[in-house]
């Protein structure tokens, strides 16, 4: 249940009483909580009081460069940002409409037509509770591999979770991911976007939360959204009638979920472990 201390501190920042609090489920790193006001608003707090340090304050800037982009996607504003816990605005989980699946789709390709002039970001930030390093490049095969695979291949091997006969193959895969990845403007991305960290909305509309922001290669996203499922195909439709993927997508995937499941495996280990191994493998 949310703790008195922070429950204290909402109350002392709204000048109200905090008046039902409601567990709400899901998260694998923090806790969460449905909390009602006096004055009848509601809002959803998540706390860690293990937090590492800035882990709220960097998901608070995240979700703002999400709202910055100014698309018809659903971000929850940030209603006050402490270092062991956020609360935001509560939005309500529907089954949508007809077409929210598809729309969710050009909204978000609509999303990834935000570019800038480099690979990363101007801050580091988390993936789940480990550091995601964001150091900017001037291409992408840099940025893949200098910022997102070595500093997970280097965890894994360090603590056990990875073998270290995967050193070896992995310099042969750096060598290639020029080759691999389509060439393609730096796009904005959401950076953790499965299937818990979305929603469609009562309204119709679709929300996304909890990110890991940085201007990366679109391609890490839609293959993320393949994961662990929870996207439907009319999704994918809506995505490539705005902003089509380049031929060869498909072949790629596993190379894009390589980071995702290193960060898996670098959290939980066991299969995720050898799922990496696999893909670096056959990719070397």
């Amino acid at each position: 249940m949310l703790p008195a201390s922070i429950q204290e501190a909402i109350q002392n920042f709204f000048k109200e009483t905090v008046t039902q609090v409601d567990s709400v489920h899901g998260g694998d790193i923090n806790e969460g909580a449905k909390i009602k006001l006096e004055s009848g608003d509601t809002l959803f707090v998540k706390w860690n009081t293990d937090a590492p340090d800035s882990m709220f304050e960097v998901e608070a800037k995240g979700l703002s460069l999400l709202s910055d982009a100014n698309t018809d996607l659903v971000i929850p504003n940030v209603k006050l940002q402490k270092s062991s816990f956020l609360v935001l605005d509560w939005i309500q989980e529907g089954g949508g409409k007809p077409n929210s699946a598809y729309n969710f789709g050009v909204y978000l390709a609509k999303f990834h037509q935000h570019s800038s002039d480099s690979f990363g970001l101007d801050h580091d930030n988390f993936i789940g509770r480990l550091p995601q390093s964001n150091n900017r490049h001037s291409n992408w095969p840099d940025f893949f591999t200098i910022e997102r695979i070595e500093p997970q291949v280097k965890m894994g091997v360090e603590s056990g979770k990875l073998t270290s006969s995967i050193l070896r193959d992995v310099q042969k895969l750096y060598g290639k991911v020029g080759s691999i990845f389509p060439t393609e403007k730096p796009a904005l991305l959401h950076g953790d976007l499965w299937s818990g960290n979305y929603m469609l909305t009562k309204t119709g509309g679709a929300a996304i939360y909890d990110p890991a922001v940085y201007y990366g290669h679109r391609e890490m996203e839609l293959a993320m959204t393949r994961l662990f499922g929870g996207f439907s195909a009319n999704f994918y439709e809506g995505y490539n009638a705005e902003f089509p993927l380049e031929p060869g997508f498909n072949e790629r995937v596993n190379i894009c979920n390589l980071y995702p499941i290193l960060v898996h495996a670098n959290l939980f280990g066991g299969s995720y472990s050898r799922q990496a191994e696999n893909i670096i493998k056959r990719y070397a």
